[in-house]
C-alpha cells in the first residue's frame, strides 16, 4: 500500500484561483520523489494539504493508512514538514527548539535521539546557542532537527536548499540518503533540478494545479530525453549550407562544432543521412561525440507544454 494516497485533490481559493485540479497521486514506502513545477504551478499547496496546514475543497488524502481529515492527528504525526520560510523563535536553544517539537506530538523525551539527530545535521556543537545567533544555512538544518525530531516515517522538504551554501546542500542530501536507508520516504520540491536528477527515483511534474507527468526518473530520461551528435569541424564553418536545412543543425564554438539534435525514440536517428549530407557538401571533421539531454532540459521542455 502506498505511504500517501492523494485522491481527485482540488483547491479553489476565495478569490476563485484553482490552485489545485483534480490531483491524483500515490508515494511509495521509502523512496524519493521529487516534484518539480514552476512557481505557482500548486508545489506548495499540494505539500501544505497533505500536511494538514491548508484544507482542500475536494478530494481525499491518506497518509500511512490515515484519513488526512477523519484522523488528523495520527496522519500528521507520520510527516515531519521542513518548510521554505525560515521561521524559529529566536530567543530559544537549539537543543530546546528541537525537543519541543517532538514534545508537540506527544512523545515522551528521548535526548539520544535529538543529539543523533543534532550530530547527523553538524548542530551538535551548536546545541547550546540561541537561534539569532546562527547563520542561515544553520536555521535551515534546525529546521530540519525540528521536523525529524519526532521520528517521521514520510518527510517533506519545500525547497530545502534554496539559498544555502554547497556544503549544507551536499550535507542535506547525505542526510537525505541516509533517511531513505532508514525507510523514510522523501518528498521534495527544488528548483535546483540537478539534485532531483541525482537524488530522485521517481519524478512528478505538475503545471498549472495539475500533474502532468509522473516517471521513474531513468525511464523518464529514457523516454524524454534527446540527444545530440556534435561534430567537431576541421575547419570552422560561416554559415550552414542550405542543403543540410532539413537536419536542423546549430553552428557553435564559434563554427567549430556543428550539433545535430535527434529523437532517440524514433525509428531512425538521421545521423546516416547527415553524414552522407555533410560529405557530399565537403564538409569535414575531425571528432564526434554524443550527449545525452539532462533532466533540467526535459523539465523546461514539458513546463513549455512540449517534448524535451
Amino acid at each position: 500500500m502506498p505511504i500517501i494516497s492523494i485522491a481527485n485533490l482540488s483547491k479553489t481559493y476565495a478569490s476563485g484561483f484553482s490552485a489545485l485540479k483534480g490531483v491524483s497521486l500515490s508515494i511509495e514506502r521509502g523512496e524519493i520523489f521529487a516534484l518539480l513545477g514552476p512557481n505557482g504551478a500548486g508545489k506548495s499547496t499540494l505539500i501544505n494539504i497533505v500536511c494538514g496546514i491548508v484544507t482542500p475543497s475536494g478530494g481525499r488524502v491518506t497518509v500511512d493508512g490515515h484519513d488526512i481529515a477523519g484522523d488528523y492527528r495520527a496522519a500528521r504525526k507520520a510527516i515531519g514538514l521542513v518548510p521554505q520560510e525560515l521561521t524559529t523563535d529566536a530567543f530559544e536553544t537549539v537543543w530546546n527548539t528541537v525537543s519541543f517539537s517532538r514534545g508537540l506530538f506527544g512523545l515522551k523525551p528521548d535526548p539520544g535521539h535529538i543529539e543523533r539527530v543534532l550530530r547527523s545535521l553538524s548542530l551538535w556543537d551548536k546545541r547550546s546557542s540561541r537561534l539569532m545567533t546562527l547563520s542561515g544555512g544553520m536555521k535551515r538544518r534546525v529546521l530540519i532537527a525540528k521536523a525529524l525530531s519526532h521520528e517521521p516515517r514520510v518527510l517533506f522538504l519545500d525547497e530545502p536548499t534554496a539559498g544555502v551554501d554547497v556544503e549544507l546542500r551536499q550535507d542535506m542530501w547525505q542526510l537525505v540518503r541516509d533517511l531513505r536507508g532508514q525507510g523514510v520516504t522523501v518528498i521534495l520540491t527544488t528548483h535546483y533540478i540537478e539534485e532531483a536528477e541525482e537524488m530522485a527515483d521517481r519524478i512528478g511534474v505538475i503545471r498549472g494545479g495539475e500533474i502532468i507527468l509522473v516517471e521513474e526518473k531513468a525511464a523518464l530520461m529514457n523516454q524524454l530525453g534527446r540527444k545530440r551528435l556534435i561534430l567537431q569541424m576541421q575547419a570552422p564553418l560561416e554559415t550552414i549550407p542550405a542543403s543540410l536545412d532539413r537536419f536542423g543543425l546549430a553552428l557553435a564554438g564559434e563554427g567549430r562544432e556543428l550539433v545535430y539534435t535527434y529523437d532517440t525514440k524514433a525509428e531512425r536517428t538521421g545521423i546516416t543521412g547527415l553524414l552522407t549530407a555533410l560529405a557530399e557538401a565537403g564538409i569535414r571533421f575531425s571528432d564526434l561525440r554524443t550527449e545525452q539531454s539532462s533532466l533540467e532540459d526535459i523539465f523546461v521542455g514539458l513546463v513549455r507544454g512540449e517534448a524535451a
